[in-house]
């Protein structure tokens, strides 16, 4: 069997709060843990898009639409739909498996993939990952 669920891989979450949303593996397990006997991965992606900003709003309230929510989980394979993209964002030193043993960690770790997110949404790259998926 191919293994195709690879780190960087753009993936839709199906199941759970975050269904619809784009997320980027960060690390994959493949044949599951002690704790997680199945497939599993760890992935980093988006609670809240950024907003449609139009020409005339200000710099403020463009820095205002340009956020995003940031969030970091552990998904069974079944619950994700790979899709043809990848994202080259390096969120592997920042999101690993034991930031989310304790809360503060698992925060620290979402704010720094916020940040990373919000760079590669103002460089204009991968505009389909930061758009909302309409279904």
């Amino acid at each position: 069997m191919v293994k195709f669920l690879k780190p960087n891989k753009a993936v839709l979450l199906l199941q759970g709060r975050l269904a619809g949303r784009k997320a980027v593996i960060v690390k994959a397990f493949d044949e599951g843990t002690r704790a997680r006997p199945y497939g599993h991965c760890l992935v980093a992606g988006i609670a809240k898009y950024p907003s449609k900003v139009i020409r005339k709003d200000s710099a403020k309230k463009t820095a205002k639409k340009s956020r995003v929510k940031a969030f970091i989980k552990l998904v069974n394979y079944q619950h994700v739909m790979p899709t043809r993209y990848s994202l080259d964002v390096d969120l592997k030193e920042v999101a690993t498996v034991d930031a989310l043993h304790s809360r503060d960690k698992k925060v620290t770790a979402a704010k720094e993939i916020k940040a990373r997110l919000e760079d590669r949404f103002k460089s204009g790259k991968n505009r389909w990952f930061f758009t909302k998926l309409r279904f």
